[in-house]
């Protein structure tokens, strides 16, 4: 995957296939489909980092989305072999994290869709912004590409 056209060096990458159930009727993956995929290497790259469900609900903190904005280039139908990238592209060290999405499709390395998520640290318990515990700052902090602190 090294040689896609990814807007970013060294992604983390989920590979899946379009099947019957992300079709809509307009025959090709409802858009709501590519936001989900988005959510899925998110945590997937958060569990790779150490920073599982399990570990958000031990601190009593996590990374919600507080902006999500999609840029729909291109259309996937059933059976297309995609990969899914992201990065965390900027922070702030205390509260926020940004992480950009980029999906490709295999076949022709198209890209598909680029996508830019803002999340905030949340107290699980009560829902309100919290800083980032130091976990979190030192599982995300390392894979943050553009540092701004």
């Amino acid at each position: 995957m090294a040689d896609f056209p990814w807007d970013h060096p060294n992604p983390h990458t989920l590979e899946l296939t379009v099947g019957p159930e992300h079709i809509d009727g307009l025959k090709h993956t409802n858009n709501a489909v590519y936001v989900q995929w988005c959510e899925q290497t998110a945590w997937s790259h958060s569990a790779a980092l150490g920073l599982d469900l399990a570990c958000y609900q031990q601190l009593d903190r996590a990374m919600a989305v507080i902006r999500g904005e999609y840029d729909y280039l291109q259309a996937s139908r059933e059976g297309d072999e995609l990969v899914v990238g992201t990065w965390i592209v900027s922070w702030d060290g205390r509260l926020s994290i940004e992480r950009n999405f980029q999906i490709l499709r295999k076949g022709d390395a198209q890209t598909l869709l680029r996508g830019v998520v803002r999340f905030a640290c949340i107290e699980l318990s009560t829902g309100r912004p919290r800083r980032l515990p130091r976990e979190f700052i030192e599982g995300y902090g390392p894979a943050v590409i553009e540092r701004t602190p």
